[in-house]
């Protein structure tokens, strides 16, 4: 005796024309056609070799076979309806556990997190800060948000942002400031640049998109993460790479310059998570976090 289940659709038909006594009112409910719901009960019955409803006038009658599968399947369906219900409030209570680099964190994230707590207050936002080390498939971690480039991983539903946008930035400070506010681009050639060395192919790429040789950037101090990096740049240290972003609040303040303007680079902004842990919750973030990049461009 085979023991194999019948295909769930099949039994999905089945429940509801059972419970509601009519194979109209069970395909409205599942959002298919009465041919379907028809189908799917001749599949079952094909499945077992019984008979599970008979013709009573214009309507049907369920058998003993199909008294005895109606009992069954209720008490299955509304188990997994109940633990559903449980399993989807329990995600919804738990904290949106958020992961970024700390120079994001820092420099753009904290910055408004009273606002976007107020504006989005079921989310629980919890945040994790990390350098290169966050991977949003790991438990623990719902989100990223992240500067990176396309393609994206196949099993990660993204959320493109804002193109990302990197210029050189100094502070008024900075000794060298007065000879290179007015200068042209090219004479960061003659500059000991700041640079990061996570992110390595910052200064290449704006020197290639702004039609200078990379090959002719000289560099000076190097930090490990990007925070450092602008710190060093607001304290007058030189002339360092930077997201736009990261260092609106600084340029607003004159804390920084960005004589060279900002160029576009393949890279977004772009909110990451596995696609077998997508929620609403991740759609109302990624609303939010585009609505307030668009009004600080």
């Amino acid at each position: 005796m085979s023991r194999d289940l019948p295909p769930l659709n099949a039994l999905r038909a089945f429940e509801a024309t059972a419970r509601l006594n009519s194979v109209s009112q069970a395909a409205e409910q599942l959002h298919v056609t009465h041919g379907a719901v028809s189908r799917q009960l001749k599949v079952l019955e094909e499945h077992l070799g019984l008979s599970l409803f008979v013709k009573e006038g214009r309507g049907l009658k369920l058998t003993d076979a199909g008294i005895r599968l109606r009992d069954a399947s209720s008490e299955a369906f509304e188990r997994l309806r109940d633990v559903c219900a449980e399993l989807t409030q329990g995600s919804a209570d738990a904290p949106f556990v958020l992961g970024c680099s700390g120079s994001l964190l820092a420099r753009w994230l904290i910055p408004r997190l009273g606002r976007l707590n107020a504006d989005l207050p079921d989310l629980r936002l919890h945040l994790s800060a990390g350098e290169g080390d966050l991977d949003p498939r790991r438990p623990g971690l719902d989100a990223l948000l992240v500067f990176a480039e396309p393609p994206w991983p196949a099993d990660m539903q993204v959320y493109e942002l804002a193109s990302e946008r990197i210029g050189p930035v100094l502070s008024p400070r900075y000794a060298g400031y007065p000879r290179l506010r007015q200068a042209p681009a090219g004479v960061l050639a003659s500059e000991a640049l700041l640079h990061t060395t996570s992110r390595p192919q910052a200064w290449p790429s704006w020197a290639r998109r702004n039609d200078l040789n990379p090959e002719t950037l000289k560099y000076g101090q190097g930090f490990e993460h990007l925070y450092y990096l602008l710190e060093a740049a607001v304290a007058g240290l030189g002339v360092a790479i930077a997201p736009q972003p990261l260092v609106a609040e600084d340029l607003l303040a004159g804390r920084l310059v960005a004589p060279w303007g900002f160029s576009d680079t393949p890279g977004q902004l772009a909110l990451w998570l596995p696609k077998r842990a997508a929620d609403g919750r991740a759609r109302q973030l990624a609303q939010w976090l585009e609505n307030e990049l668009r009004q600080q461009l």
